[in-house]
């Protein structure tokens, strides 16, 4: 069997215009958008998964320790496990508020919380 030249493939003419089978064709790589909330939903189901605390553990206890010179004039020392109590049930009260309030929201027939139904939620706990 003789050895013979490959030739290159002619382009195939389609509609009037060179084609060729071989070669791909280019997508146009738009950025794929999400839909509107969906970016929103993940973040709360990753906030739900894990059990950290939101709030920095710092700017908190420089808060407390803040708070506490306002009632007392001189400075106190806190355990580390009395700040991470109260860290935890302070986190703990602005959730279940905010769990409240976007009921409220949901009940106006409104997706966006507004301070008025923060106001309401309180409001019926009876703060």
């Amino acid at each position: 069997m003789a050895r013979t030249k490959s030739s290159s493939r002619k382009p195939v003419l389609i509609g009037g215009k060179a084609h060729q089978s071989t070669a791909k064709k280019k997508k146009k790589s738009k950025p794929r958008r999400l839909r509107p909330g969906t970016k929103a939903l993940r973040e709360i189901k990753k906030m739900q998964k894990n059990t950290n605390l939101l709030i920095p553990r710092l700017p908190f206890h420089r808060l407390v320790r803040e708070v506490q010179l306002n009632f007392n004039n001189e400075t106190l020392c806190w355990e580390k496990r009395a700040l991470e109590a109260l860290h935890t049930a302070a986190e703990q009260y602005i959730i279940e508020l905010f769990e409240d309030a976007n009921l409220c929201a949901i009940h106006s027939r409104r997706v966006t919380m507004m301070v008025k139904d923060i106001q309401l939620a309180r409001r019926i706990r009876g703060q």
